[in-house]
């Protein structure tokens, strides 16, 4: 824990949360428990805090924002598995409110298309019933409820089937 004067506390505590921040964007919990678990005071923690949110160096409302638009773009996660995330770095239900607003049914439809096809294409081969329960097993671990899960990779392999189809018929004629 840091020792000397309140105002050496303070600069000890800045100075670890600017490297903090320097890493990769917080939300306004992480960064006091990380200096907590540094040893800094609660008092000092919360003085730092408050400061960074006023000057906006915190902002948990933009940084649920970026994490809700990456999230969805990079990992295909629904918006139940992108509210997951944000609660557990901390952020609060207003600004997940918020940020959820930008993923409409349709952004979240393809989503999951995209991470059924995926999904479907490393498991071509398979048995039918063991390509369907994978692929509704990862849109599940990403927050998709069962039934748009088995619709999504439901209306997958009938669009996989159509194509296949298509290519025999090229290939007859």
């Amino acid at each position: 824990m840091p020792t000397g004067s309140r105002e050496d506390q303070l600069e000890a505590a800045r100075a670890v949360a600017l490297r903090i921040l320097s890493g990769a964007p917080r939300s306004a919990k992480q960064l006091g428990d990380s200096l907590r678990q540094r040893g800094h005071a609660d008092d000092v923690v919360e003085e730092i805090v408050e400061r960074y949110v006023d000057v906006g160096l915190l902002d948990d409302a933009a940084l649920a924002g970026m994490v809700t638009r990456s999230r969805l773009a990079e990992r295909g996660l629904s918006r139940r598995g992108i509210a997951a995330d944000l609660r557990r770095r901390g952020i609060g239900d207003d600004d997940i409110a918020g940020a959820l607003e930008q993923v409409d049914d349709d952004t979240e439809l393809e989503a999951a298309r995209t991470v059924a096809r995926a999904r479907l294409r490393r498991t071509v081969g398979l048995d039918r019933d063991v390509r369907v329960r994978r692929a509704v097993g990862t849109l599940a671990r990403k927050g998709y409820s069962p039934g748009l899960a088995l619709r999504v990779v439901s209306e997958e392999l009938g669009v996989e089937r159509d194509e296949l189809a298509d290519a025999s018929d090229l290939d007859d004629a």
